[in-house]
């Protein structure tokens, strides 16, 4: 094994077991996050088992509550699966599989899966792709993956009737840039340099795990690019992605 080979597995195991300690430091938020609805579920389950003692259970309201309290349980179980589901997503160690990939297609493909969706609150989608792109070496899960994020981390800040724009386009030095940018309410200052720590989330309690960003920023910089945000509160935010054409090899192993 080359010195520079075994540089890199050192870098390589140095930061996963930063990435493990990070969470360990994060247990309390983890701890909150997860007891939240959990609490709900107990809630629910014993205002159903009150329900059930009673005699009036056969009528149409009782019937109504038992439902109420029954989605509640689904949606609540739903959250901890999603909080979980991140929390490995964050820790877990995966290689990029690079490949050829359009990124007009690949954002484009994520777009047809909010749009319906944002249709319905009279958001509308502009796009601005540079029809000549070229190609770039990438992992194509994984950009989708991020592109899905913040696009539905767009359309949740305008809530309703606004536009998301999103723009391609190429770099000087064969890079290729994506911008998103929506109308929404926009990124308070103080928050813009938190915005991709793990479990920071400017949504309401219960709205979000805080970790869509700080996975979103370790997949682009494992793909050797850079994802940035500028934002004016009431007027919305940009996240900008510079991906390179091929990552080296070293942005790959970290």
């Amino acid at each position: 094994m080359t010195p520079d080979k075994k540089n890199w597995l050192l870098d390589e195991r140095l930061l996963q077991s930063q990435k493990l300690a990070a969470i360990g430091q994060l247990s309390a938020g983890i701890a909150h996050e997860i007891n939240n609805p959990l609490a709900i579920i107990r809630q629910e389950a014993e205002w159903m088992q009150l329900l059930l003692t009673k005699e009036e259970i056969a009528g149409p309201q009782k019937r109504e509550e038992l439902q109420g309290s029954l989605r509640q349980i689904v949606q609540q179980v739903d959250r901890c699966t999603e909080i979980v589901r991140n929390l490995l997503d964050f820790a877990r160690k995966r290689q990029p599989v690079i490949q050829a990939v359009d990124v007009n297609r690949t954002i484009e493909d994520m777009t047809m899966l909010v749009e319906k969706e944002a249709r319905h609150h009279n958001i509308k989608i502009v796009r601005e792709y540079d029809q000549n792109l070229p190609a770039i070496y990438s992992d194509a899960p994984q950009l989708r993956q991020v592109f899905l994020n913040l696009l539905t981390n767009a359309a949740h800040a305008i809530g309703k009737d606004g536009t998301i724009t999103i723009t391609t386009g190429r770099q000087g030095n064969g890079s290729v840039h994506i911008m998103i940018r929506d109308t929404g309410c926009g990124i308070p200052p103080a928050d813009l340099e938190k915005i991709f720590d793990p479990f920071f989330t400017t949504k309401v309690e219960g709205k979000g795990t805080g970790l869509g960003l700080s996975i979103c920023h370790g997949i682009i910089q494992r793909l050797g690019g850079e994802i940035t945000v500028q934002s004016t509160v009431g007027r919305g935010a940009t996240f900008t992605i510079i991906l390179p054409r091929k990552p080296d090899v070293e942005s790959l192993l970290t």
